[in-house]
């Protein structure tokens, strides 16, 4: 093996009497190689980028059944917990979702408006007075989620909200759903 080794050294680093320049490959060139080097780095780049797709597909199709409906009924069981933070989680959640009268109705249906008046109600702080008002400004877009807030009560328990000189949006938003109620006619007792 060590006679096969030597005779290969031999042969590929072997002068050439006529030619005074040693070469071990004959069409060595430092453009090829980098070319050659780019040309692998663009097709795993390709390969790499082809492969997160995939995953984050997979990933995708398996956790997003659990985002319909069953993310609604979680954000509702939030605003029952008695944790203002986890309160403030469940408003922001559907004030997220609510963004068109299917869904704001079917926040309805599930218990999610009247959750937000009792937790409206039941608030102690600006935080979680806000959180509660945004929701409601958010589910006072469809004129049936407006009927049904009217309805659980909705604008007496408005109206007691004591006012924030601290927080501007949350006269904001307090002053937005009196209005909303006052263009759709509903009777706002002074």
């Amino acid at each position: 093996m060590r006679t096969l080794a030597s005779q290969l050294a031999t042969y590929l680093y072997r002068r050439r009497p006529g030619n005074v320049q040693s070469r071990n490959f004959a069409s060595y060139n430092g453009k090829d190689e980098l070319s050659i080097e780019e040309e692998a780095e663009r097709k795993i780049g390709w390969l790499l980028k082809l492969f997160f797709a995939g995953t984050a597909t997979f990933i995708g199709y398996q956790f997003f059944p659990y985002m319909g409906d069953n993310l609604l009924q979680q954000s509702v069981s939030l605003l029952k917990v008695k944790d203002p933070l986890y309160k403030r989680m469940g408003a922001s959640r559907l004030a997220r979702f609510a963004i068109d009268d299917e869904r704001r109705m079917k926040i309805v249906e599930i218990g999610g408006a009247q959750e937000l008046i009792n937790m409206l109600e039941a608030a102690k702080d600006d935080r979680t007075r806000k959180e509660a008002l945004k929701a409601l400004a958010a589910l006072s877009h469809s004129v049936e989620a407006a009927g049904a807030l009217h309805h659980a009560g909705a604008i007496s328990v408005i109206k007691s909200t004591p006012d924030s000189f601290d927080d501007a949006e949350l006269q904001k938003y307090k002053s937005s759903l009196l209005n909303r109620f006052r263009d759709l006619t509903y009777d706002i007792p002074s």
